[in-house]
């Protein structure tokens, strides 16, 4: 048995429809997954980007803060410079020229130019001892006066016993001070001082050779090996001998001045300074020496950017001992430029297995480094958020236009095929009607009454059809203008019974009324309610089953507001409209699918001008429906106030005069 062609155009649309369902699905699927990636290749990217930033603001913080460790030890060195001690001081020099180099730079320097330009703080130095060592006797401490130009014998300082101690028991080994001028470096087991606090045994001797710090007093010492007389270069001696030269540093000088000038320089922007940095003696009490910033607290380490020891431990004993002496907590990073040592300049004097450095503490002014990352993290994750949700959002619209065109496109040929439908019917009747009164067929006039009568009506439906599109089409360009005036609710009802006795005759329909008395006039356009209603009353027909009853009642109710409306309900006993399909009903051109398989003749258009109309009114249409129960549809309109009322009452007086 063959398929009839309903059949196959049945199977086919419903093949087409499931292949684009199936392709806009698709689609969907792969937007989303494109979504996804694009989503993880950002974070990825903004990920690598924070670090390596903050990979990049730390290796200039580390440049800046070995700079400024450069600049501080050019400070320190400028006097080891001045006393000129190298490795034929002990030959030719005596402590007299040592002394007079002293006083010159007590003057300032040799020369203004000089002073000016070499000697910025000549009041860095505090004292300048000899400690004799080399004598059969008992040590001597002798001062440098530079004032008298004399040696000055004195006892020893208490902050100096420590250090006098430990240098008179280097002096005993010969080898070790030697070692110590002519290559600024010893071992652990010969001078006491451990490899990470000299200076590095590949590095060529200079003239600062042999220098070495006491960061706690501070001081900075030498050993003198004479080949001459102490106190007279031009008087040798057979023996050699080792004594000591003490330079005590000012430390109010490096505090107050050397510190914040270098500040200035090097960490200085054009609204003050950067960072936020201290120079800290780490001991077992740490002890700020400077701060810029009385906000920096020193318990909060964790939140430093970066620790440098000022002088050049070893950085993981420094982090470690620093750490441990103000926070007892471990959370540093392990980047190098978090906890790094700068270069050795001078060997630090240890006087116990810990180190006990100067550590140079820093922290952006804007806060720490890696929250200045994060916020660049951040900051790209939620930049590169909003797009891809506009590019997500552009999507999902796309696909929505899409299908929405695609759609509209369906809803527009079934109108078309409706309309056609609509259109083919009654002009088949209307031609086969002239066809048979030309042919002389109609004979008497009973037969002419009969076929008129056909033609009228059918004439009528192509009018009604034709009238109910333009009026869809000038609802829709906002053209239609209304005159909304008072209306009675009886001069409505008598237009609608005028304009549907005739089609609820041919139907065989009984139409049955309940008007509520005393309603109040209603704000409206006679001509477009008797539409809305008619609409209404004709999708009743089409519907409303084999019982063929239509109710039509016309009621007064309260509104939330306190304001009057008058219900017109439009009733039938059809098989009623699924929850699904209420959506869809006030659509233009929506046609149930249970409807377009019963071929129920229609446009789509009924229920979607009268929604238009109702709400240019002012007004609104509601539904009630159970499906096997029928369906109650309600055009609601707010009566007349008052001031309308009377506004017509003076226009008809004046009409009437």
């Amino acid at each position: 048995m063959r398929a009839s062609p309903s059949v196959k155009n049945n199977t086919i649309e419903r093949d087409g429809v499931r292949s684009a369902s199936a392709f806009r699905i698709a689609v969907l699927y792969g937007t989303a997954l494109l979504w996804v990636v694009v989503a993880i290749l950002q974070y990825k990217w903004a990920t690598q980007l924070s670090a390596a930033t903050e990979v990049r603001i730390g290796s200039n913080l580390q440049s800046l803060m070995t700079r400024w460790q450069r600049d501080l030890y050019d400070e320190l060195s400028a006097v080891c410079v001045a006393l000129q001690v190298g490795p034929d001081s002990g030959a030719h020099d005596s402590w007299s020229d040592y002394l007079q180099r002293y006083a010159e730079w007590n003057r300032g320097g040799i020369s203004s130019e000089v002073a000016e330009g070499a000697y910025p703080h000549p009041d860095l130095v505090w004292e300048i001892y000899d400690w004799q060592t080399s004598g059969p006797g008992k040590p001597e401490l002798l001062r440098l006066d530079p004032s008298k130009k004399t040696l000055q014998s004195l006892g020893v300082p208490q902050e100096l016993e420590t250090l006098l101690a430990r240098l008179k028991a280097n002096s005993s080994n010969l080898r070790v001070a030697k070692r110590a001028w002519e290559y600024g470096t010893s071992s652990e087991n010969e001078s006491g001082l451990s490899s990470n606090q000299v200076r590095s045994p590949g590095l060529r001797t200079d003239a600062l050779a042999g220098w070495q710090l006491d960061e706690e007093i501070p001081a900075l010492v030498h050993p003198i090996v004479h080949h001459a007389n102490p106190l007279s270069s031009e008087t040798p001696i057979d023996r050699t001998t080792v004594d000591w030269l003490v330079v005590v540093l000012n430390l109010h000088v490096i505090q107050d001045r050397i510190l914040p000038e270098l500040a200035s320089r090097h960490f200085a922007g054009p609204d003050g300074l950067e960072y936020k940095l201290a120079v800290v003696a780490v001991d077992d009490k740490p002890r700020v020496i400077y701060s810029s910033d009385s906000t920096l607290r020193l318990e909060d380490v964790g939140s430093f950017d970066s620790i440098m020891n000022i002088f050049g431990a070893s950085s993981n004993r420094t982090k470690g001992e620093f750490w441990q002496s103000v926070s007892h907590s471990s959370n540093l990073s392990e980047q190098d430029w978090h906890s790094f040592a700068a270069p050795v300049w001078f060997p630090v004097l240890q006087y116990t297995s810990h180190d006990k450095p100067w550590v140079l503490i820093l922290r952006h002014r804007a806060g720490p480094v890696g929250k200045i990352a994060r916020s660049v993290l951040y900051r790209n994750l939620i930049i590169g958020g909003v797009v891809l949700s506009l590019l997500a959002v552009n999507m999902g619209l796309l696909v929505l236009s899409s299908h929405r065109a695609h759609k509209l496109a369906k809803v527009q040929m079934e109108f078309v095929a409706s309309v056609s439908h609509e259109l083919r019917t009654p002009l088949a009747a209307i031609f086969s009607a002239s066809e048979n009164i030309k042919d002389g067929y109609v004979e008497g006039r009973k037969n002419l009454k009969f076929y008129g009568s056909i033609l009228t009506s059918q004439t009528r439906r192509l009018i009604d059809l034709v009238d109910r599109i333009l009026l869809f089409a000038s609802t829709r360009t906002g053209k239609t203008r209304y005159s909304v005036v008072p209306l009675t609710v009886a001069e409505i009802l008598a237009v609608i019974r005028k304009n549907v006795i005739e089609e609820i005759e041919e139907e065989r329909c009984t139409l049955e009324e309940h008007i509520e008395p005393g309603l109040p006039s209603v704000s409206g356009d006679l001509s477009a309610v008797s539409a809305c209603l008619r609409n209404l009353i004709s999708n009743a027909l089409k519907y409303g089953g084999e019982e063929r009853w239509i109710g039509l009642s016309a009621t007064c109710h309260e509104t939330e507001n306190h304001a009057k409306e008058v219900w017109f309900s439009v009733q039938d006993h059809g098989e009623g409209i699924s929850a699904s399909e209420l959506t869809h009903i006030f659509e233009p051109f929506y046609r149930s699918p249970k409807v377009v398989t019963a071929q129920i003749h229609g446009t789509g258009l009924g229920l979607a001008l009268a929604k238009r109309i109702a709400e240019a009114l002012g007004g609104r249409i509601s539904v009630v429906s159970e499906l096997g129960v029928g369906s109650t549809f309600t055009l609601h309109l707010p009566a007349a106030s008052q001031q309308e009322l009377l506004n017509e009452s003076s226009l008809q007086e004046t009409t009437g005069q």
